[in-house]
């Protein structure tokens, strides 16, 4: 007989004050790893910079303690300290305890948030094993201590000050995230926006760990956030153009420069938020940029009157841009703030953006015909592009049958048991499709050095050969074809020698796709292979030990010489390290092709064995201005970072 399953009210739970947090942080905060961990940063630094957008904070510190809290202070009003009228507690007990509870509903608080779900301190408090909260407000010091939400003391006056702010210190609850450690460089990189994106406001971390600490200070605003994009790149000209005005009570405010190159950087922001999806402010900021540039270069004879226009994608190559709206409320989608939705919004930037901008290109006639000079080029390049794409397409050489003769596929037609390692050359791609498994992994081999794409567009891409076999082995296309859905393979794995040509070859490629096939970064399907560095052989040459890192060499040679004096072998401290080890040869590999094709897949192919790194950008910006000083047309640059970065180089063969 069928168990009686019913479904009765009293199956339904309740989750009461801040439980549906701790049951369900991902809702909140994203996740549990470090991504999670670091939000309650941003929550409790978003707080700070709302005071500042209000006009009250000028000053936002994080410090992180030797015994592993956190200390946000902001020098603002200071959360209430009064009772409130519905709930009865103090306004710090109510913003600590209560979801949805804040000064951003409409009640007068805030003009302008970005933190507008009330959810910020609330949700750091019940991610935290104890939290302190210190109100420095009417001259006193507050205090109240919570424990996993739930206060532990009332609300006290614990001294005297003449301070104003709000100070939260807090542990991260260690029951439940993965990891506890805060990294200092992802929060100074934050501070450093939101210093960007605010004028005059100062941000401070500082680790008492290690007794670094870094302070910001922008009176430019997203005008120093524009150089700073563009500080390794060779701008047309030195000026940034800059917009500030009010429409309807939106504030937009919107900084640009061109620079040669042939991608696009635009980051929009609402209420200091990062919209990485864009939105209506994106949108109006676009359509105003393309009418302007068409308008002037018609005005003024650039354009011809049976010429067609410039796109928004050529008046857009080598652009960097910085768009900020300041609103009082900014309609998300998603707690994630993704993209902005405000419709009304769109038509206060296309004004700004239109007037402004016709005003500079008229007062600044030199740039101007450098944009538009810029914009032409890129149309022409644009139609090569086309005719090139147009012209393998009709060839059948991206989408036609049959895959690039090169290409050793594997039998698996499942993009997700399947993955094709990218090899350096001939010789260790006749290794590598010898030893593979033919059923999930493919081989593609690379012959030479691939095309730098950083100094070249579509059209010269489409006319490398090496690179119209990667994008046709890949199955995704390529531009305005390009489609991650269709990609073959799970994984992609470059695998290279290590040594200086190896690593050239792997940036290459790495430059390749993160300028024009990101979605695959993004998604997780790119990695690098590890070969060992070193073969440790013992007597009869029957087993091996490989090392894949030096550091490891030395570990393992003290181990194995440790090892054989606990059993009472003799070592001649005169040999070799490694011979005291009872090895009779170290070797160093130095290419793929040394290795024969058993060693390559036991070593670097066998999926029990092997080691991946996966590629991942964790910070879209700080990759653009390495990928520029690596590849880049500017020497400079290029000679700085070497120069600075040399002495952490290891295993370099020349």
């Amino acid at each position: 007989m069928a168990q009686d399953k019913g479904y009765s009210a009293d199956q339904i739970q309740i989750l009461e004050g801040l439980e549906p947090v701790r049951k369900r942080p991902g809702m909140y905060i994203g996740g549990t790893g470090p991504e999670g961990l670091h939000h309650l940063v941003w929550e409790l630094v978003d707080n700070g910079i709302d005071e500042a957008l209000a006009g009250f904070a000028t000053e936002i510190e994080v410090i992180l303690r030797e015994d592993g809290r956190v200390t946000v202070i902001d020098n603002g009003r200071g959360i209430p300290t009064g009772i409130h009228a519905k709930t009865q507690k103090s306004g710090v007990e109510t913003a600590l305890t209560i979801l949805h509870a804040g000064g951003k509903f409409g009640g007068g608080g805030y003009k302008v948030s970005g933190g507008l779900h009330g959810v910020g301190v609330s949700v750091v408090n019940a991610l935290s094993s104890k939290l302190v909260a210190r109100i420095y407000q009417n001259g006193n010091i507050y205090e109240q201590e919570y424990a996993k939400g739930a206060p532990q003391t009332k609300l006290e006056v614990v001294g005297k000050s003449d301070r104003s702010g709000t100070e939260i210190t807090f542990f991260p609850d260690d029951t439940i995230f993965e990891t506890t450690e805060f990294d200092y460089n992802l929060i100074l990189d934050r501070l450093r926006h939101q210093a960007y994106l605010t004028k005059a406001i100062r941000t401070t971390i500082t680790d008492e760990k290690t007794g670094k600490s870094y302070s910001f200070y922008f009176e430019g605003g997203i005008q120093s956030y524009v150089r700073y994009l563009d500080q390794a790149k060779e701008t047309i000209d030195e000026d940034v153009f800059y917009a500030d005005k009010s429409v309807d009570n939106i504030q937009v405010e919107i900084a640009l420069q061109y620079v040669n190159t042939y991608s696009e950087t635009i980051k929009s922001f609402a209420n200091n938020v990062l919209n990485p999806d864009g939105g209506t402010h994106l949108t109006g900021f676009r359509s105003a940029l393309t009418r302007v540039v068409n308008d002037y270069a018609r005005k003024n004879g650039f354009i011809k009157e049976k010429e067609e226009n410039l796109t928004g994608e050529d008046c857009r190559e080598g652009l960097t841009a910085v768009i900020s709206v300041k609103l009082e409320d900014p309609q998300f989608e998603g707690q994630t703030k993704n993209k902005l939705g405000n419709p009304e919004v769109r038509g206060c930037v296309e004004q700004v953006m239109s007037e402004y901008f016709s005003y500079y290109l008229d007062e600044h006639p030199a740039i101007a015909r450098k944009i538009i000079g810029k914009a032409l080029l890129s149309s022409r390049a644009r139609k090569a592009a086309r005719a090139a794409r147009e012209n393998i397409i009709r060839k059948g050489v991206l989408e036609g049958a049959g895959m690039p003769g090169k290409l050793a596929d594997c039998s698996s037609k499942d993009p997700n048991n399947s993955e094709i390692y990218l090899v350096e050359g001939d010789s260790a791609g006749g290794s590598a499709k010898s030893g593979r498994d033919s059923k999930t992994q493919a081989i593609l081999p690379l012959r030479g050095k691939v095309l730098n794409v950083e100094r070249s567009r579509l059209d010269k891409m489409l006319a490398n050969n090496e690179i119209v076999s990667l994008i046709k082995a890949l199955g995704v296309g390529i531009d305005e074809q390009f489609n991650v859905a269709n990609l073959r393979y799970n994984r992609i794995i470059i695998m290279t020698d290590a040594d200086v040509d190896g690593s050239h070859i792997s940036t290459l490629l790495l430059t390749f796709f993160f300028r024009f096939m990101q979605p695959v970064i993004d998604n997780g399907h790119l990695y690098l292979a590890k070969p060992p560095l070193f073969e440790l052989i013992k007597p009869g040459r029957k087993t091996s030990t490989f090392v894949y890192d030096e550091n490891d060499l030395e570990v393992i040679i003290d181990k194995a010489i440790a090892d054989r004096r606990a059993k009472g072998l003799e070592i001649n401290s005169e040999e070799a390290r490694f011979k005291q080890a009872g090895f009779i040869e170290q070797k160093r590999y130095k290419g793929l092709g040394e290795m024969n094709a058993d060693q390559l897949f036991d070593t670097t192919m066998d999926p029990e064995k092997r080691i991946l790194i996966q590629v991942k950008v964790a910070d879209a910006e700080k990759a653009d201005a390495i990928f520029n000083k690596l590849m880049g047309s500017e020497v400079e640059p290029r000679k700085n970072f070497i120069q600075t970065h040399a002495k952490f180089v290891k295993d370099l063969d020349i």
